[in-house]
């Protein structure tokens, strides 16, 4: 671990929050997480929010072998609840409860840990009233909607000493997890730059027009931590995803999260020094998608790396050969590494190695399941019951979730600015007052 890292990982876990805190922000031991549970014992399980990443639980929850029983099936629409209660039919033989209020099934004792689905503004609002009661978190990308929360959910980890995992799920995958190793042994020499890209054929998305709420939507528990206003047509159904910054965090959010993080974990690099980015709406011009569906970031780090993002969300043509994936440049050689595959090559441009994996996990269809969230998910098991260590700790996932809110930050003022790497803060006013959001009073998260 880096200088760099370990200041950064100390500030954010002692300092944003006042909490008074010591030692490794990485996780606690195995021998830790043994004690808070038996290696043998049953988890309980509540699900909150159960849109498109429903199907990623049903492998990991239904296997025998995995020891859990799922008591909760949670969401502010009637409709999604009886709709993953069918689903979940499928593959388990009784009935978890349905739940509207996330409060009601942290409440419950006999939950042991949550898997935070929600969208983007609940994440850490939520997880952290989670990991206040008592439970453990699979909290999904991205773990933060801005930098103040990034900051909050690392600091609420090391409070409450719970297990906190990421849900960038390409951290548990067997083929990359070997072309890391080989990468950080020199395979390619010295890597120095990366480009991580996704080009999905999203089309047309609805003007938000004011209507009655939907029936058997919580509209007010939807909006939780966001300012309230009127409900407009379909806002809760995903395209709250590209209605303004209220609920997301527009492609960088949703999808470059995990390119970005596949991408530093291959430079080996922390916070960037620098972000410059080319932005803005291409396609639909008149329809109701309010934020870039475009976007070129360039993140510069110490040591001369840089990384790239590319996101086209409406534009699938595909740049690099593949709808989504990393490629990265060494001196001596270069890698393309996606969910599904990785090529190696020399630095003359021919194939050294391809390895093909089984992996089913999808790519840029909606929906989520796969064996590489399985592989997550009992990755997150095994973490909690003392069997193993995190692949993807909280407080590492949110360093590639800073390089998510810093692209938005520079969309959003139109200039690029530098960056303490040591501490995170943006060497920008303007950037600055980006740092958080405002809150529905008396929902603003805090330890």
């Amino acid at each position: 671990m880096s200088s760099n890292r370990r200041n950064f990982i100390k500030r954010v876990t002692a300092g944003a929050a006042g909490v008074a805190v010591g030692g490794s922000a990485m996780g606690m031991s195995a021998r830790s997480y043994g004690r808070i549970i038996g290696a043998n014992d049953r988890l309980n399980v509540g699900i909150i929010g159960l849109g498109r990443r429903l199907g990623a639980y049903f492998q990991p929850i239904s296997k025998k072998e995995n020891n859990v029983e799922l008591l909760y099936l949670c969401d502010v629409m009637k409709s999604q609840r009886e709709r993953a209660a069918r689903r979940f039919s499928e593959h388990i033989d009784y009935d978890p409860k349905l739940e509207n209020d996330i409060r009601k099934v942290i409440a419950d004792p006999k939950v042991d840990l949550i898997f935070n689905a929600t969208p983007d503004h609940w994440h850490t609002p939520g997880s952290m009233m989670a990991l206040a009661g008592g439970k453990h978190v699979y909290n999904e990308k991205p773990c933060s909607h801005n930098m103040f929360e990034n900051e909050l959910i690392v600091a609420a980890q090391k409070k409450y000493n719970k297990v906190v995992q990421m849900g960038n799920q390409q951290r548990s995958s067997g083929h990359t997890i070997e072309i890391m190793k080989e990468i950080h042994n020199g395979v390619i020499g010295t890597p120095y730059k990366a480009i991580a890209f996704y080009s999905n054929k999203r089309g047309a998305c609805p003007v938000q027009k004011k209507v009655p709420v939907r029936e058997g939507l919580d509209w007010d528990l939807f909006q939780g931590p966001a300012p309230r206003r009127e409900y407009t047509q379909e806002t809760w159904d995903y395209f709250w995803h590209w209605y303004g910054w209220d609920y997301g965090t527009a492609e960088a959010g949703n999808n470059g999260t995990h390119e970005m993080d596949v991408a530093r974990w291959a430079l080996q690099v922390d916070l960037p020094t620098r972000v410059d980015v080319e932005a803005d709406k291409r396609h639909f011009l008149d329809d109701g998608w309010e934020m870039y569906d475009t976007m070129e970031a360039t993140f510069r780090f110490a040591g001369d790396k840089v990384i790239i993002w590319d996101g086209k969300s409406r534009n699938g043509y595909q740049t690099y050969g593949y709808n989504r994936g990393t490629v990265i440049f060494g001196s001596e050689g270069s890698v393309f590494v996606n969910r599904s595959l990785y090529i190696l090559y020399d630095r003359g441009g021919k194939v050294v190695k391809r390895s093909d994996s089984t992996s089913n996990e999808a790519g840029t269809a909606l929906g989520g399941g796969g064996d590489m969230t399985t592989a997550h998910v009992e990755n997150f098991f095994d973490a909690i019951r003392g069997k193993g260590e995190l692949n993807a700790h909280i407080a590492e996932g949110a360093v590639s979730q800073a390089m998510v809110h810093y692209s938005n930050i520079s969309y959003r003022i139109g200039k690029g600015f530098d960056i303490d790497d040591v501490t995170g803060r943006m060497y920008d006013r303007d950037a600055m007052k980006l740092w958080g959001r405002d809150y529905e009073p008396g929902w603003e998260p805090s330890l």
